[in-house]
C-alpha cells in the first residue's frame, strides 16, 4: 500500500468515540452555519511520480510537467488562501432534517479518480466508472490509528470500444461497465481512500458521515450548513493532506447565523518517498525506446 495519507490517525481516533445515532425531524426554526478555511504557508512540496515506472506513461503523461512527472496536487489554495475539498461537518449532530445520501460516483478520467476529496456512508455504495481508454485497479481502504484494511480490490475495465492505440492527444472519454461495492466500515473507522494499483498518483478519499450537516469547502474554502437545530454543537474539519483535523464548538439560535473559521498551516519538509528528483540517468531513455511522454491537457507546475 503506497498512500502516505495514512497519518490521518488524529482524525481517526475522534470518530472512535462517536455516537452514529440520528434522527429525522422537521426543522421550522433552524440556523445557519457559514465560514471559510484557509491554509497558510503557502503549498506544500507536491508529490511527484515518474512516469516510466507506471504503465501508460504516454496517455498518463497528457497531465504532467512537461519532463516526464506526474504531479498529484492535493492542495486548491486561492489567493485569500482559501482551502478547498475541506470536509467540514458537525460531529454530534444528533437530529435535525432529513438525511437522503446519494450513492457514490467516482470517475477514472485522464488517470486522476474524480472527485478527490468526497463523503461516504457506512453500508452505502460507492459506484466506480472508468472513461479512460486504459485499464486501472481500485484497491480501497479504510483507515485509522490501527493502520488500514481493504474493504474491496476488483479491477475496473475500459470500455471495449476503445481504441486499442492512445496517444497523447487521445481525449476520447468512453464509459465502462460500473463497479459497484458496498463499503462495510468497521466501527470506529471513517477514512475511506481509494488507489490505481496500477497508477499510484490516483487516489481518492472520503470521510464517512452519519447526518446531513456537512459540506466541502468551494473555490475560497468557504462552507455554508442550513437548517441547523438551535443547539451547541462540534464542528470539525478535515483534509486528507493535512494529517490531522481541527474542530470548534458552535452556538446556534434560532433563525441566526453564525461564523466560524478554520486556519490549517501547511505541512513542511519532505512528506512522501515520491518527490521529483531529475536524474538524466533515469528519463524515458532508459526504457530502450523513445517514449513520447507529452502534456497536451495540462502541463503541471512543481
Amino acid at each position: 500500500m503506497r498512500m502516505a495519507g495514512l497519518a490521518l490517525f488524529t482524525a481517526a481516533t475522534f470518530f472512535s468515540s462517536l455516537s452514529w445515532a440520528y434522527d429525522e425531524m422537521t426543522v421550522t426554526d433552524g440556523g445557519t452555519i457559514t465560514g471559510t478555511v484557509t491554509m497558510t504557508g503557502g503549498k506544500p512540496t507536491p508529490k511527484g511520480y515518474n512516469l516510466i515506472t507506471f504503465p501508460d506513461p504516454v496517455y498518463c503523461g497528457r497531465i504532467s510537467t512537461g519532463t516526464g512527472w506526474r504531479i498529484l496536487d492535493e492542495f486548491s489554495v486561492a489567493s485569500g488562501s482559501g482551502l478547498k475539498d475541506v470536509v467540514v461537518l458537525l460531529t454530534d449532530a444528533t437530529k435535525g432534517k432529513p438525511f437522503k445520501f446519494e450513492p457514490l460516483t467516482i470517475e477514472a478520467r485522464d488517470c486522476r479518480f474524480l472527485p478527490y476529496v468526497t463523503v461516504v456512508r457506512n453500508d452505502s455504495e460507492v459506484v466506480v466508472m472508468n472513461m479512460d481508454p486504459v485499464m486501472h485497479d481500485i484497491q480501497a481502504y479504510e483507515t485509522s490509528q490501527l493502520g488500514p484494511r481493504v474493504l474491496f480490490n476488483t479491477p475496473l475495465p475500459m470500455n471495449p470500444h476503445h481504441k486499442r492505440l492512445v496517444s497523447a492527444e487521445s481525449h476520447e472519454h468512453l464509459a465502462g461497465e460500473p463497479v459497484k461495492e458496498a463499503i462495510h466500515m468497521t466501527k470506529g473507522r471513517r477514512i475511506f481512500v481509494m488507489q490505481c494499483g496500477f497508477h499510484a498518483y490516483m487516489e481518492s478519499w472520503g470521510l464517512a458521515v452519519d447526518n446531513p450537516y456537512y459540506a466541502i469547502t468551494g473555490e475560497g474554502g468557504t462552507f455554508t450548513l442550513p437548517d441547523v437545530p438551535p443547539g451547541e454543537y462540534t464542528l470539525m474539519a478535515w483534509h486528507p493532506g493535512l494529517g490531522t483535523m481541527m474542530q470548534k464548538k458552535v452556538m446556534v439560535t434560532e433563525k441566526g447565523m453564525s461564523t466560524v473559521d478554520f486556519s490549517f498551516e501547511a505541512p513542511k519538509g519532505r512528506r512522501s518517498v515520491h518527490e521529483i528528483e531529475h536524474n538524466p540517468h533515469y528519463g524515458p531513455e532508459s526504457l530502450g525506446k523513445v517514449v513520447d511522454i507529452r502534456p497536451t491537457l495540462q502541463r503541471q507546475v512543481p
